[in-house]
């Protein structure tokens, strides 16, 4: 069994700073290097939310703050799994836990149509930001062509409740989702005081 107590700290620092903090820039400045910290950890996350399957990655809650102002989530990527372009809508980290990611951003033109960035990889212990204000859509994929990779995600709302938009490749065309999770249950946040 893992224990979660760095996962605990992690979710009162982050509930705490959000009770006095609203500038998004200051958030991210903070939040950082404490993600940076977690996932320099390879030792909380517990086995349930680190499994993947062969026909499409898994985005497992780890944490839904109650008024929605943030979640912590756990991505699990396969061999080869990647997600579509997509957006956030709201500000975001993203840690690589175990493995790499390769991350390309996208810039949306007036006409509609997508431009992709140079691919960014990240490693284990790297951390990357997106939100609407400095960049908010771009598709990851895992890194390794043989294993899976692990990324622990810090979102300013509830992504997996939020309304965003995928974005066709070759068109630019929007369409909606609500990603949803892969999990019904989450982590005990205090074991051993289970009811």
């Amino acid at each position: 069994m893992s224990d979660i107590t760095r996962l605990r700290a992690f979710v009162v620092d982050t509930a705490r700073l959000l009770q006095t903090q609203s500038d998004e820039a200051a958030i991210l400045a903070y939040l950082k290097p404490k993600l940076e910290d977690l996932i320099r950890h390879d030792d909380w996350l517990p086995e349930a939310y680190a499994t993947t399957t062969n026909s499409r990655y898994r985005q497992y809650l780890l944490y839904a703050d109650p008024l929605d102002r943030f979640s912590i989530v756990s991505f699990v990527w396969g061999p080869g799994q990647g997600t579509p372009i997509h957006d956030h809508r709201v500000w975001g980290l993203v840690g690589v836990l175990r493995g790499e990611e390769i991350s390309v951003s996208y810039e949306r033109h007036a006409d509609g149509s997508l431009r992709g960035t140079a691919p960014e990889r990240l490693k284990a212990g790297q951390v990357a930001t997106v939100s609407p204000g400095i960049g908010d859509i771009h598709a990851i994929s895992n890194g390794l062509p043989d294993a899976s990779s692990i990324s622990i995600h810090v979102y300013g709302g509830n992504i997996g409740r939020i309304r965003r938009a995928v974005y066709d490749a070759e068109t630019g065309a929007i369409s909606d989702f609500i990603s949803g999770y892969s999990n019904d249950t989450v982590p005990n946040l205090w074991p051993g005081h289970e009811a």
